[in-house]
């Protein structure tokens, strides 16, 4: 039986590409908010009986939860089979305990929250930090895809001896992993982080590759203070112009601007989230995921 795409607004590309591969129907719905803000959700596309994929990368989570909620328990109500959630990026993954006493532990009520109206949820690299997997928050099936074969393959077409840069410990594992894919070296940031707009870093020996391109690496680029930080640490001890890669293009405020202004050789991110910064393409994994799943 064919699964019926329906793409949430501003995924409509990679709803498209995932129809054609697996030869799926288009999932047509309606999504606007009243003028008192409350939304408005009419599928018009019948799911009885079918496995229905839902694409809605969740970035902005709090403008799209609740329509996705509405529209994901109309369809069950509808009768469809399986409710498969495609979001490119998941949101609510940092705060993943109470740093300060009466903090919300977001990540946990959130993935509690999803797992009640959908039945399998497949997403890219995920900011998994002290949980080891989205199953010990998630109580449905997760696929965790990952960019790092991508990220890989650009920076070795389009970087001249790269020297990778971890932006703190959380990200030693797998900017390891990138940098052993290309036979790089890599290095991680010793960061402090005092406010949400406020980050010191230290790169510890990186005068030693002063014949080397750095490649910042991260997952999320929200406020890109990590990164313009690095730029500025990495001017100060002379080292080649930064190239700048994330997973996550967020971009919160000005954020792009405020890195292009720093000086960053190039900023480049996956297309998880659209912007005009992307040259890393997740399609074809997502595709390839869906396919290997019955």
């Amino acid at each position: 039986m064919s699964q019926v795409v329906f793409a949430f607004p501003g995924n409509e590309l990679l709803a498209q590409q995932i129809t054609a591969a697996i030869h799926g129907e288009v999932g047509l719905l309606t999504m606007r908010k009243f003028p008192d803000g409350e939304s408005f959700v009419q599928v018009q596309s019948e799911a009885a009986g079918k496995p229905v994929i839902v694409v809605a990368t969740l970035n902005q989570p709090d403008d799209k939860i609740l329509p996705l909620y509405y529209l994901c328990k109309k369809l069950k109500a509808d009768g469809a089979s399986v409710i498969t959630l495609v979001a490119p990026y998941l949101a609510y993954m940092r705060q993943d305990k109470s740093f300060h006493p009466g903090e919300v532990i977001s990540a946990d009520y959130f993935a509690s929250l999803v797992s009640t109206f959908v039945d399998r949820l497949i997403t890219v690299d995920p900011h998994l930090h002290r949980h080891r997997s989205l199953s010990e928050i998630y109580s449905v099936p997760c696929t965790v895809l990952h960019s790092s074969n991508l990220i890989a393959h650009w920076i070795t077409h389009h970087v001249d001896h790269p020297v990778l840069i971890g932006p703190d410990s959380e990200s030693k594992q797998w900017v390891s992993q990138v940098a052993a894919k290309i036979n790089a070296p890599f290095i991680v940031l010793e960061k402090q982080r005092r406010g949400d707009r406020d980050v010191r870093v230290t790169a510890v020996h990186a005068e030693q590759y002063e014949s080397h391109t750095p490649v910042l690496v991260d997952d999320i680029i929200s406020t890109a203070r990590t990164m313009m930080a690095t730029i500025k640490h990495l001017q100060e001890i002379k080292l080649r112009p930064v190239v700048c890669i994330g997973v996550h293009a967020l971009f919160a405020g000005d954020a792009y601007e405020q890195l292009r202004d720093a000086k960053a050789a190039a900023i480049v991110t996956c297309n998880t989230v659209a912007h005009f910064s992307n040259q890393i393409d997740v399609s074809e994994l997502i595709i390839q995921s869906l396919k290997d799943t019955p």
